[in-house]
């Protein structure tokens, strides 16, 4: 069979990787000179901590299994199975920590309420005070800044795997059949297009006007090194009112009596942290939803997360020495991990993972693929 996947980041890179592992030929055709887009301007946590319980929680755990598989074959990945860690403060965010820990799906996430000195003795950096902290076993990390080039490297190794950078496709010309700006014709038995955040033109006319996906914009940053080892992924407590899985009347009773700081509700923020490979920190987020979009960062959400980092570690953040905004793709209906949809003979439409991307990219390629008959 030959396959067409049309984008490079990781879900179509993950669709990629399917083809060639089930014995297919592949094309995959980029229109940048790599993926520039929410692949890359990502945490790179494999996050099963938050995911709603059900389908999104059990693509989010088969991904960290295919995660880890890959990442033995492709070290350059830079899979580290380090879990999280999210500090809570006060009886009303432990009572939405201890909520999580009595759920039937605990024992699967690896769930388990840690007194602080248990924390720190799992994660040193955290020298700030709080109340305890739910720590979830199954919670991952890769390099999203070279993760795409390390498994472009690998699949480039297959001689049955053909990579096109630099091109956009234009149009479905007949069935599993695309033309690029290139004037150039690729004949497939199915095309797959993981177009990201880029919803328009092709897409609007393949797929129509009325897709239930929508674009979300997001702020992060990026540190100097930090000088000794962040152990885990850390989250706080603003994390709980933003994933599906800490639903419970706790955190009714926690948004209730308890709301978020200004800067952080105005902004729809929470605090993700990972440790990236050199020692600094990546730093997180905003969410934005009405469009159009801002086109610059504001200062304000910066601000708010450096004061919640220094107040975890106990210590000053260090220098800030990048700061980015990125777009990605989400599926509006609630628990949907991704829009996918047959658009013309041959042709299907995968987008929409929204935050889920990283963490759930290789179970989206997978069920793509099992679902097509590969």
């Amino acid at each position: 069979m030959r396959v067409t996947v049309v984008g490079a980041g990781v879900v179509g890179t993950m669709h990629a990787w399917q083809a060639l592992e089930r014995g297919h030929q592949v094309v995959q055709i980029e229109r940048e000179t790599e993926a520039r887009g929410a692949s890359l301007r990502n945490f790179g946590q494999l996050w099963v901590s938050g995911r709603a319980g059900g389908e999104e929680l059990e693509a989010a755990l088969r991904a960290r299994e295919l995660w880890e598989e890959i990442g033995a074959r492709v070290p350059a990945l830079g899979f580290r199975a380090i879990g999280s860690l999210t500090p809570v403060r006060g009886p009303l965010e432990l009572a939405v920590a201890e909520a999580a820990v009595a759920r039937p799906d605990a024992a699967a996430r690896g769930y388990e309420l840690l007194t602080p000195d248990e924390a720190r003795a799992l994660n040193p950096a955290l020298r700030g005070e709080f109340t305890a902290a739910l720590y979830c076993e199954r919670d991952a990390a890769v390099e999203p800044r070279t993760a795409q080039l390390a498994l472009r490297e690998e699949l480039l190794r297959h001689p049955d795997y053909t990579f096109l950078p630099g091109r956009e496709v234009r149009e479905v010309t007949g069935a599993a059949t695309v033309r690029d700006d290139h004037g150039d014709t690729h004949h497939a038995d199915a095309v797959v297009l993981c177009t990201g955040a880029w919803l328009g033109g092709l897409v609007r006319e393949l797929a129509g006007p009325d897709l239930p996906v929508r674009r979300v914009r997001l702020q992060m940053m990026q540190t100097d090194p930090l000088g000794e080892p962040l152990t885990t992924s850390v989250a706080d407590a603003d994390s709980f009112r933003y994933y599906p899985a800490y639903a419970s009347p706790a955190l009714d009773e926690l948004n209730a009596r308890q709301p978020q700081a200004e800067t952080a509700a105005a902004h729809r923020m929470q605090l993700l942290m990972v440790q990236r490979a050199d020692g600094g920190l990546t730093i997180g987020d905003t969410h934005e939803y009405e469009h159009p979009f801002a086109f610059d960062t504001v200062e304000e959400p910066y601000e708010h997360l450096a004061g919640v980092v220094e107040s975890l570690l106990g210590r000053p953040l260090p220098r800030v020495r990048r700061r980015w905004a990125g777009v990605y793709a989400q599926c509006t209906e609630p628990g949907r991990v991704v829009h996918r949809q047959q658009v013309s003979e041959g042709v299907w439409l995968v987008t929409g993972p929204g935050g889920r991307g990283m963490t759930c990219s290789p179970a989206i390629a997978e069920t793509t693929a099992n679902e097509l008959g590969w």
